[in-house]
């Protein structure tokens, strides 16, 4: 099911001083200990985590906000920063009556949960970072400001993820019947209302600083043919993870739809490393 937190307040969070903002729309599915997770930038919670959600419910007590401008969270004006989302992620779990939790991260969403574990000490079990955004990449700059402009040409946009976002051995494998039907159908999907402000987060996020600071266990996926956030990123968040240890798969950035067998084992090993009394709820 797809809930909203009915009380603004709930989405205060004890590190921020600020104003509460709107809770974020959540998806919560299964029972048992938590699990927290953070979509990536243009995406949304059932986008990039869907195929996985009724597994990973199985076991755990799944909470999946969308970000502003995905799903159902209604997009906000202005800029969007790695502190707020951190927060309002941790809030979720707050209303969902959450007290700790596993959280796992993808692209954008690694950076967030990266952040949400130094704001919110103690709250986070352990850390699943998938495919993620450490930052300081001139690159991916470049990256996002060709997708901003490319967003009112569909189908360069189409080529672009092509190209860029799926793994150079899964497109190459793709007949060319199907590969002419996935450029159609990715031309055709409309972009999320927050795709812009999005991905200009996912594009300034450095999260570098604070690598040391993570004290759970936690497990790096990088994705080796990733030619968006690129496995250099990847390989940053492990070095620098005090015991973070480090898998590869042979993907590009969309591994939920390239690799979903294997990207399911590893989380659900990985889960399964890392047994929690249930939270209360």
């Amino acid at each position: 099911m797809t809930t909203r937190p009915t009380s603004p307040a709930s989405a205060a969070s004890p590190a921020s001083s600020a104003s509460p903002a709107a809770p974020l729309a959540r998806t919560v599915l299964g029972s048992g200990p938590g699990l927290l997770l953070a979509h990536g930038a243009g995406g949304s919670a059932r986008d990039n985590w869907g195929p996985l959600l009724e597994d990973l419910a199985a076991r755990r007590t799944v909470v999946a906000p969308d970000f502003p401008g995905s799903g159902d969270s209604p997009a906000e004006p202005g800029e969007l920063s790695l502190d707020d989302l951190a927060d309002r992620l941790v809030a979720a779990a707050d209303a969902t009556g959450l007290d700790t939790f596993d959280l796992a991260g993808y692209s954008l969403g690694a950076a967030v949960a990266v952040r949400a574990v130094t704001r919110h000490p103690g709250r986070v079990r352990s850390l699943l970072l998938l495919s993620g955004v450490a930052g300081g990449s001139q690159r991916f700059r470049l990256l996002v400001d060709q997708a901003s402009a490319l967003a009112g040409h569909p189908e360069l946009m189409a080529d672009q993820m092509l190209t860029v976002v799926f793994g150079r051995t899964w497109v190459d494998a793709l007949p060319a019947e199907q590969l002419a039907e996935l450029r159609t159908a990715l031309a055709a999907a409309p972009l999320p209302a927050g795709f812009h402000a999005q991905f200009d987060l996912a594009a300034r996020a450095d999260v570098r600083a604070e690598l040391a600071r993570v004290g759970v266990p936690t497990l790096v996926v990088s994705t080796t043919e990733d030619g968006l956030v690129v496995p250099e990123q990847h390989r940053a968040l492990a070095e620098g993870i005090p015991g973070a240890r480090l898998v590869e798969l042979t993907a590009g950035h969309l591994p939920m739809v390239e690799r979903l067998p294997e990207l399911r084992e590893l989380l659900l090993g990985f889960l399964a490393e890392h047994p929690a009394h249930p939270a209360a709820v």
